[in-house]
C-alpha cells in the first residue's frame, strides 16, 4: 500500500502594504485633517531633541532647536536632534508602524517621548508625494550623512553623502506640496499650525517664510514658556496673566482661574470659570497639551461630567495620547487624573464658601445648576452651600437659607407644573413650597433638615394644599349643590371630582390639582380596563393602584364662580363647568390631552352661542 504525499508545510509570507490605500485610510479615519502632517513633523523633531539631550546632558536646554521653513514651494523642518543612521533609515523610515522611540537602547526612556507608534511620517503623505529627509547621527562623529526618498507609490531610495552635506548632526524633512494641499501648505498657515501645536514646546522653535536676511533666524514661533512655568512680581500679577492668557485661549473673560497642579503626572495649567451658564450635562472640550505639544482642543474625558462650569488649558508629561494623537488613552493613570483635577475644583469651591463671599455669590448666579449636580453627590459641598443655592420658591427666587428663616415647614412639588399650579395660591395661604420640578432641586430639598434640624421638608400632596383653603358656610353650599352635581357629572369622563371653597388670590376662578403620577395611573387603569382577558391586562391590572381623582375647587370669592353655582339651566352648567375646568387646566401649564383640547373648544363655542341666542 502507498501511502499518500506528505502536504508540504505552508510557507511564511509577508502582508503586501498599498501605501495609497493606508494614506487614505490615514486621511479619513485616523487623523482628523491634512494640517497634522506638521504636528508630526514638529512631534518627529522634539523626540529628536529629546534623544540627543540624553546623549548630551551637559548642552544648555536651548542649545538645540527646530527650524521651520516654507515659502510656498517647499515646507521644511530642520532639527538639532540625534538624526539617523544609514541602518536606522532603513530599520525605521522604511517599515511601516514601527518607531525609533522603541528601539532597545533608549527602551527605558519612552516616557520621555511624545510619539509612541511610527506612523507619523506617513502624515506627510497627505500633503505631499515625496518626503525628503536628510540626516547625520549625533550617536557616531564620524556617521555619513543619509539621505532617504519616499514616495507615495511605497518605493524609496536611500544614499550616503559627504559629512559636508549636513555639517552638524539633526535631520531635515522637506515636502513639496501637491497642488491641492496648499490651504496647508501656504506659508502663513504653516506659521499658524506651527504656533498653534506648538506655542507650548519647551525646545526653540522658528519659522521662516523665505524673507529672512542672512543671519536671521527667523521668527520665534513659542517666545515665551508657558504662564504658569513663569515668574511674576506678585500673586495678583500671576493671577491677571494666567486670566489673560486663558482670554486669549478661549475667547472669554473668566470668572476666576484655577491654577492646577499635580506633581505625579507632570501636569500643570488653568482651569477657567465660565463667566456665562451652560446647559446641564453640556460637555465643553479641553485643550490638552502632553510635553508641550497641543494634542487635542475637544479633549472631554480630562474632567468629570460635573464640571461643565470651566474649561482647561493643561500640559501634561504621563498622559498616554491615542494612536492618532488627537485624544487620550483611557487607563487608569487618565481616572487618577480625572478624580484629582475633580478635588481641585472642589477645593477652589470650597475657598471661595469660606473666604470670598463675593467670588461665590456671583459663581452660584450663573453655575448653580453644575454645583447642585455636584452637592447631589458630594456630602461635604452638600453641607457647605446647600443654604446659599438659589431655588424658586413662592417667596420667589430665593436661597434656603432665606427661605427656611421665614418657612420651619418647607414643602415642594415634584414637577414644575405643579408648582405653577399652585404656588400664587400657596403664597396666599401662607404656605412655605419650593419647586422641585427641576433637575436635582427635589433630592437637595429634601436633604436640608441635615444643616437645619429646626426644619421639616415634606412633598406637597393635594390633600395638604386643599386642607389650606377655607370652606364654605353650610347654607351656600346647600344652595350650590345642584350646580356642584352637574359640573361633578360633566367632569367624570375626567376622573375629576369638584367642591367649592374660598382661597386667595380672588381673581382665580379655579384650581385644578392634578399629579402627574395619579394622571398615569389612571391611563394605566383604563388601559387594564381595556384589555380586560388578555396579557397585557393582566400585567396592567397587578400593577393598577387605587388612583386618586383629579379635583377642580372653585373659589366662591370669585364673581364668575358665584355667577356659576346659581345656574340653573341643566346644559349650561354643565357647559360653565367645562369651561372653568379647561381655564383651569391651561393655567396648570401641564400638556393637555386631546379630550382636554377638545373640551376647551367645545365649551367655548357653546358658551358664545348661548350669548349670542341671549342677546336675540
Amino acid at each position: 500500500m502507498t501511502l499518500p504525499d506528505t502536504p508540504a508545510s505552508p510557507a511564511d509570507r509577508t502582508f503586501q502594504v498599498d501605501l495609497r490605500g493606508l494614506v487614505d485610510l490615514l486621511s479619513h479615519h485616523l487623523y482628523s485633517s491634512p494640517r497634522v502632517y506638521l504636528r508630526e513633523l514638529l512631534q518627529n523633531a522634539v523626540d529628536a531633541l529629546t534623544a540627543r539631550h540624553g546623549l548630551e546632558q551637559s548642552a544648555p536646554a536651548d542649545a538645540f532647536g527646530i527650524r521651520l521653513y516654507a515659502d510656498g514651494s517647499v515646507v521644511r523642518v530642520e532639527d538639532d536632534g540625534v538624526g539617523l543612521t544609514e541602518a536606522d533609515v532603513h530599520t525605521f523610515l522604511a517599515t511601516i508602524g514601527r518607531s525609533s522611540k522603541r528601539a532597545e537602547q533608549i527602551a527605558d526612556q519612552r516616557a520621555d517621548f511624545i510619539g509612541q507608534f511610527g506612523i507619523g511620517l506617513l502624515s506627510c503623505f497627505l500633503v505631499a508625494d515625496e518626503i525628503h529627509v536628510l540626516s547625520r547621527s549625533a550617536r557616531t562623529p564620524d556617521a555619513p550623512v543619509v539621505e532617504w526618498r519616499g514616495r507615495g507609490d511605497g518605493s524609496y531610495t536611500v544614499r550616503t553623502l559627504p559629512a559636508s552635506t549636513r555639517p552638524r548632526p539633526g535631520t531635515t524633512v522637506t515636502l513639496t506640496p501637491r497642488a491641492d494641499a496648499g490651504e496647508w501648505t501656504r506659508p502663513a498657515q504653516v506659521h499658524a499650525l506651527a504656533r498653534h501645536f506648538g506655542s507650548l514646546l519647551r525646545h526653540p522653535v522658528t519659522f521662516d517664510d523665505g524673507t529672512a536676511g542672512p543671519g536671521d533666524r527667523g521668527a520665534p514661533v513659542n517666545p515665551e514658556p508657558a504662564p504658569w512655568a513663569r515668574s511674576h512680581p506678585t500673586p495678583g500679577a500671576r493671577s491677571r496673566a494666567l486670566a489673560a492668557y486663558g482670554e486669549e485661549v478661549f475667547g472669554f473673560t473668566p470668572l476666576d482661574t484655577i491654577e492646577l497642579d499635580l506633581p505625579a503626572v507632570g501636569l500643570k495649567g488653568i482651569a477657567c470659570v465660565l463667566p456665562e451658564a451652560v446647559p446641564a450635562g453640556r460637555r465643553h472640550g479641553h485643550r490638552v497639551h502632553v510635553k508641550g505639544m497641543l494634542l487635542s482642543e475637544q479633549a472631554e474625558e480630562i474632567l468629570p461630567d460635573w464640571a461643565f462650569f470651566v474649561r482647561c488649558v493643561v500640559d501634561a508629561e504621563s498622559l498616554r495620547p491615542t494612536a492618532s494623537r488627537e485624544s487620550l488613552y483611557e487607563d487608569d493613570t487618565l481616572a487618577a487624573v480625572r478624580d484629582a483635577l475633580a478635588e481641585r475644583l472642589r477645593a477652589w469651591i470650597a475657598r471661595a464658601a469660606a473666604s470670598d463671599p463675593e467670588l461665590l455669590g456671583r459663581f452660584l448666579q450663573v453655575h448653580h445648576l453644575a454645583v447642585k449636580s455636584l452637592a447631589v453627590h458630594d456630602d461635604e459641598i452638600m453641607r457647605m452651600l446647600l443654604p446659599w443655592l438659589p431655588f424658586e420658591t413662592t417667596d420667589g427666587h430665593a436661597t434656603l437659607d432665606e427661605f427656611a428663616r421665614t418657612h420651619r415647614t418647607v414643602l415642594v412639588t415634584s414637577s414644575v407644573e405643579e408648582f405653577r399650579q399652585i404656588a400664587a395660591i400657596a403664597s396666599a395661604a401662607g404656605l412655605g413650597v419650593v419647586n422641585g420640578g427641576y433637575t436635582y432641586d427635589r433630592q437637595l430639598v429634601h436633604r436640608l433638615p441635615e444643616i437645619r434640624p429646626e426644619v421639616t421638608v415634606a412633598d406637597l400632596d393635594p390633600g395638604t394644599l386643599t386642607a389650606h383653603l377655607d370652606p364654605v358656610d353650610r347654607e351656600t353650599e346647600l344652595a350650590a349643590s345642584a350646580y356642584l352635581a352637574q359640573a361633578r357629572d360633566a367632569l367624570a369622563v375626567f376622573d375629576c371630582d369638584v367642591a367649592l371653597r374660598t382661597f386667595q388670590p380672588a381673581s382665580a376662578p379655579a384650581l385644578l390639582l392634578d399629579s402627574r403620577e395619579a394622571r398615569h395611573e389612571r391611563t394605566r387603569s383604563q388601559l387594564a380596563r381595556e384589555q380586560q382577558g388578555g396579557v397585557w391586562g393582566d400585567i396592567l391590572g397587578a400593577l393598577r393602584q387605587e388612583a386618586p381623582r383629579a379635583q377642580l375647587i372653585l373659589n366662591q370669592l370669585n364673581p364668575l364662580v358665584r355667577t356659576a353655582v346659581t345656574i340653573d339651566e341643566p346644559e349650561l352648567a354643565r357647559t360653565s363647568a367645562e369651561a372653568l375646568y379647561g381655564q383651569a387646566a391651561m393655567l396648570s401649564r401641564r400638556p393637555l390631552r386631546p379630550a382636554e383640547s377638545s373640551l376647551i373648544n367645545r365649551s367655548f363655542l357653546d358658551l358664545l352661542a348661548h350669548a349670542l341666542r341671549k342677546d336675540s
